[in-house]
């Protein structure tokens, strides 16, 4: 028994790829948000991932359980730039992207942009807006770039959507359609605090005594670190059977009989990348089983559609995911 452990002692990992300082930053990030953010460590985890994946991100919960605070201090903690879009049944695209006004002394007209021109783009309550304003968002959050009267306007980097919406409240909303979920990287669903979690929350807003949570966030990220760290990712290393491994897992949902709709290749690159950024997190330059498993629910969870058969019995996007990652073999 002895050798043993001292032979797994003996074992240590040399990553290829320096990650110290990705670790650091993450560090910095969650110590900058837990100052005012009670709990809700997955949700922070799955912001940070999104971040450094490259992706957008929609938050869905009930009303009051921090999903704009959160997304506005997470903003904060950025050196970058930050926009608010409140999504309203009014709301044309020309208020989101921007449009050309005439300018009087030179007769010609110039382009004004819109909110949507910033780094971090938090729109909340995006599934208030009619399908003409939500479809503006299309082609911005692909290929980060607009296109207006023909002229393609390009997005300042780093770009990233975080939208909120409410999943009780329909009355004047607009479901967003299949093709606009799918921009998105992760959806997150928020659920209320623990009742330890609400004594501190209630605690530390006792003690704040009404100064604004926003005055007590640092920013610790620029965008030239973060686009080092987002190039760092791209390196970890994905073996073929891992790649494998995913493909088999998303192409299940195309064809299992409680689906309706499945998960398209979008989904199985969101899948890699996603799992790459979790594993340099956790300080690795590889990435293993586990790492898929643990953002496969927040990848595929709003990509597929549930038959209506399977919808009628209460069945849920989540159990399906967890039915067909146990019908796959892990690789070993």
């Amino acid at each position: 028994m002895e050798n043993e452990e001292t032979r797994n002692e003996e074992i240590t990992f040399e990553n290829r790829i320096p990650l110290e300082e990705l670790k650091s930053a993450v560090e910095s990030l969650k110590a900058q948000l837990s100052k005012i953010i009670i709990g809700q460590q997955k949700f922070i985890d799955l912001l940070i991932v999104g971040l450094l994946a490259d992706g957008h991100v929609l938050i869905e919960g009930v009303p009051g359980v921090a999903k704009t605070i959160t997304a506005k201090l997470f903003a904060k903690t950025l050196k970058t730039d930050f926009s608010r879009i409140q999504f309203t049944p009014d709301l044309m695209p020309s208020d989101v992207l921007g449009t050309s006004v005439l300018n009087a002394k030179t007769s010609d007209f110039e382009f004004k942009p819109g909110p949507i021109f910033s780094n971090i783009v938090l729109i909340d309550e995006i599934n208030r807006a009619p399908a003409k304003t939500q479809a503006a968002l299309f082609e911005v959050m692909e290929e980060r770039q607009i296109t207006i009267d023909g002229k393609q306007h390009v997005m300042e980097l780093p770009f990233m959507v975080i939208a909120t919406q409410n999943p009780i409240e329909q009355e004047g909303t607009y479901s967003l359609p299949e093709a606009q979920l799918d921009r998105f990287i992760f959806k997150i669903k928020v659920n209320y605090p623990e009742l330890a979690e609400e004594v501190m929350i209630l605690q530390t807003h006792h003690e704040r005594q009404g100064v604004a949570p926003q005055t007590k966030i640092e920013a610790v990220l620029d965008p030239e670190k973060l686009q080092a760290l987002r190039s760092q990712i791209q390196g970890i290393r994905v073996e073929k059977k891992l790649l494998n491994y995913i493909a088999e897992i998303v192409s299940k949902t195309r064809n299992h009989p409680h689906l309706y709709l499945g998960a398209s290749p979008r989904a199985s690159i969101a899948i890699m990348n996603a799992s790459k950024a979790v594993a340099a997190v956790d300080g690795r330059d590889f990435v293993i089983p586990e790492d898929i498993k643990r953002v496969l629910e927040p990848v595929l969870g709003h990509r597929i559609i549930l038959s209506p058969e399977r919808e009628m019995e209460g069945s849920t996007t989540s159990s399906v995911i967890e039915m067909i990652t146990h019908s796959v073999e892990i690789p070993r």
